[in-house]
């Protein structure tokens, strides 16, 4: 009997954090160097989502964007240091050896969405979502000069 409260007990511990996890945040649960830098980066875009999470051994916010009808991302860590911006942009507007490299990886494949990847200090990268001839979902993420890197 007791070994199925203490079972019970676990469960109920993990839904909660589970739970907790999940949980929406809104602006004003940010710590206030995070809110100012976060209205600053999201630009008068619309925030559709601010989630909480552990990238690298770094606590981060993520936070999903609209502006000007594109998607536009950014993390903030924890302090209100910007870490990355992720914004939606068209295969015609990269520069021609990045457009080239994303081409030919995906082939035959269908192209998704290209995002500019800038992390502040560090040169603007391209990130295009495709599909394999195979149906298998990928990404690829390019230097302006088009080498293939991984971050």
């Amino acid at each position: 009997m007791t070994h199925k409260i203490a079972l019970l007990l676990a469960i109920t511990a993990l839904a909660s954090a589970a739970a907790a996890a999940d949980k929406k945040l809104t602006l004003k649960d940010l710590p206030v160097a995070v809110q100012k830098t976060v209205e600053e980066t999201a630009k008068g875009g619309e925030i559709k989502n601010i989630g909480k999470e552990t990238e690298k051994g770094v606590s981060q916010y993520e936070v999903e964007t609209i502006l000007n009808g594109k998607h536009r991302d950014f993390n903030v860590d924890s302090k209100g240091t910007l870490l990355v911006v992720e914004e939606e942009t068209s295969l015609d507007s990269i520069p021609a050896a990045a457009k080239a490299t994303i081409l030919k990886k995906v082939g035959t494949g269908k192209l998704g969405m290209i995002e500019t990847l800038t992390k502040p200090g560090t040169e603007t990268m391209y990130e295009a979502a495709y599909t394999t001839k195979a149906g298998k979902k990928a990404a690829l993420l390019v230097k302006a000069d088009g080498t293939e890197t991984k971050d």
